[in-house]
């Protein structure tokens, strides 16, 4: 047993930081940094799968434009040849240009049909991909990460940033697509047609483009703050939901829906400054068409007049003027849904880019094989800092016996719960290294550490589930028989079988249906059940009342049998079942030794243990 015990007064420089010290405040983490081109990449990664399906959903919306800018082509023949026709009792050009008429309106309809069917099932899919992505993403981030970045975001991302993107898949993508084949198939049709008066059309592209041009760089500015802001509501309403006990027992009602307001009036002004910017590109764009088109009448009333253009020509010309100009007021609706679909990608490609801080080994190791059912712990030169700088954890070593009981106890900030994560391998160590058996953490596969080291937390959380899908979390596949059997052995069975439905009965939102006791002795035999080579429990009694923490003690004695165990405590009730207790002072170890040699001694652990003993009294 090696240990490294020096006076907490030798590292002045080195005060541990508590949860509040180190996490930043909700203003740094607004946004995650976009490495350059991640959104685009992002964007080829989903639509590569799919580039059969969307080659053929172009084809189709292709033929069903040509089909539909065919009409106002075959009006112009129906009145320059089908009437003419049709009064020397000539029907057949006119009906000809009718059946064309109407042969070329089912052909678009078809197509337009099949060209939604299939786009549809493709944006589905897309989005199907990308919100697995996000889930899967999220939980291989670290806990470093989660508890900088708010739960309120992550759900934005996977919600209205997903939604953003839907709509411009399923509804923006297609006005595209109309705007620039109608702008094509009738550029070339008006030419053919007259290229004076096309030439004359074409004209109304510059002050076009130049609108389009001004709107799209003001309106991604303005929907990037409008994604902020919803993600920022959805954060003060999950927070505040997450928090609705001591929202209510400190009576923060008030002050809630001051935060949430304000929050509103931000998301509101960002929607209404994106409103107003597209109203300023309809408007701009109406008016330059509908000015385009006055002169393009007037001046074909010249040319029809003068003989050098047939009435037909400047009918379907007219009717081609509008089909050109009303995709592009369009186009506002699609660039609409494009900006704010481009700053939500562009946010879920941050997420998605951003890299575990705890990453699995590019080559992982297998654990040796062990004889005894605990495993040798050891901490070599390790040091540990979080993100403020500040050092929690100086350089100490510390071995722990295969098979040993360990309680750490020390004042709170002390790095008791720091230890714990770093031997759960939530935080890798900044400098030194954490061993099981011999072998580095870092080097183990996260499905062979999990196997080897399981955590039980205070919170002991559940999810909304029956109790038996609960305690087979810890081994997923276990057989019924397995489940009951780990909860027999903590002494759980008598408590689960008098629920309304036994093991399955739904314990709801976060456990809520059984007591924190309960909860902690489902947890246990969720562990049990693991059947971990090392088990750390974190201030595991430390919410529960007299009964509960007595039937918590007896669950731990049967987990923790043979195994090698860390209990992070302040409950001293719960270290005497230890076989050997550290007391820590400012991330430094200053005491070690079995609980009852610390008692009978002078040190820190005996007056803490006093003070434990008149408390009680």
């Amino acid at each position: 047993m090696t240990t490294t015990v020096e006076p907490a007064k030798s590292a002045p420089d080195t005060e541990a930081v508590s949860e509040a010290d180190r996490l930043p405040s909700v203003a740094e983490d607004e946004d995650i940094p976009v490495p350059p081109g991640a959104a685009r990449a992002l964007l080829r990664e989903l639509l590569g799968p799919h580039r059969g399906r969307i080659a053929v959903a172009m084809l189709a919306i292709l033929v069903q434009q040509a089909a539909l800018q065919s009409g106002p082509l075959l009006v112009a023949v129906a009145m320059d040849r089908g009437i003419p026709a049709l009064r020397h009792h000539d029907s057949g050009p006119l009906v000809a240009v009718i059946a064309a008429y109407l042969g070329c309106g089912l052909l678009s309809t078809a197509l337009q049909w099949a060209f939604i069917r299939l786009s549809g099932r493709i944006n589905q899919d897309i989005l199907l991909d990308l919100r697995g992505r996000l889930f899967k993403h999220a939980q291989r981030l670290s806990l470093d990460f989660h508890e900088r970045y708010t739960s309120g975001r992550i759900i934005s991302r996977a919600t209205s940033d997903v939604d953003a993107l839907r709509e411009l898949l399923s509804e923006g993508l297609q006005e595209l697509l109309t705007v620039i084949l109608s702008v094509c198939y009738i550029t070339v049709v008006l030419l053919v047609m007259d290229w004076r008066l096309g030439l004359a059309a074409l004209v109304s592209f510059l002050p076009m483009y130049l609108a389009v041009r001004s709107f799209r760089h003001r309106s991604l500015r303005v929907y990037r703050r409008s994604r902020t802001a919803s993600a920022e509501l959805i954060v003060k309403f999950t927070e505040t939901m997450n928090g609705i006990r001591p929202v209510q027992a400190f009576r923060r009602e008030a002050a809630n829906n001051e935060g949430f307001a304000a929050a509103n009036r931000r998301s509101a002004v960002a929607t209404a400054d994106s409103l107003l910017e597209m109203a300023r590109y309809v408007g701009s764009s109406r008016a330059t068409a509908n000015t385009w088109i006055t002169g393009v009448v007037v001046l074909g009333a010249f040319l029809v007049n003068d003989g050098s253009l047939e009435l037909g020509v400047l009918t379907a010309f007219v009717l081609y003027l509008r089909r050109l100009y009303d995709p592009i007021d369009q186009l506002a609706m699609f660039l609409n849904s494009y900006q704010s679909a481009a700053a939500a990608l562009e946010k879920m490609a941050g997420l998605l880019a951003h890299e575990p801080a705890v990453a699995d080994p590019a080559a992982p190791v297998q654990l040796p094989q062990s004889p005894l059912k605990g495993r040798e712990v050891a901490f070599e030169q390790v040091r540990f800092a979080y993100r403020t700088g500040k050092e929690v954890l100086p350089t100490f070593d510390l071995v722990l016996p295969a098979g040993q009981t360990t309680a750490v106890v020390g004042a709170t900030g002390a790095g008791k719960s720091t230890l714990a994560k770093l031997l759960a391998r939530f935080y890798d160590p900044t400098g030194g290294r954490v061993t099981l058996d011999g072998v580095d953490l870092r080097d183990l596969s996260a499905a062979e550490l999990r196997r080897g080291v399981v955590m039980v937390t205070q919170e002991s959380f559940l999810f909304s589930g029956t109790v038996a899908e609960n305690i087979a979390i810890g081994k997923p596949g276990a057989s019924r028989e397995e489940v009951e059997r780990a909860a027999r052995e903590i002494g759980a069975y008598e408590f689960i079988a008098a629920l309304p439905d036994g093991f399955d009965t739904d314990v709801r939102k976060r456990g809520g249906r059984i007591s924190a006791g309960q909860r902690q002795l489902v947890a246990f035999a969720r562990a049990l059940l693991a059947d971990p080579a090392v088990l750390i429990l974190d201030e595991a009694t430390s919410s529960l009342d007299v009964p509960g923490e007595q039937a918590v003690q007896r669950a731990m004695q049967t987990v923790l049998a043979g195994r090698t165990a860390v209990i992070i405590a302040h409950r001293l009730s719960t270290v005497e079942i230890a076989d050997r207790v550290l007391v820590m002072d400012q991330g430094r170890i200053v005491e070690d030794g079995a609980p009852a040699e610390l008692i009978d001694g002078r040190g820190r652990f005996a007056d803490l243990h006093h003070a434990w003993r008149e408390s009680l009294v």
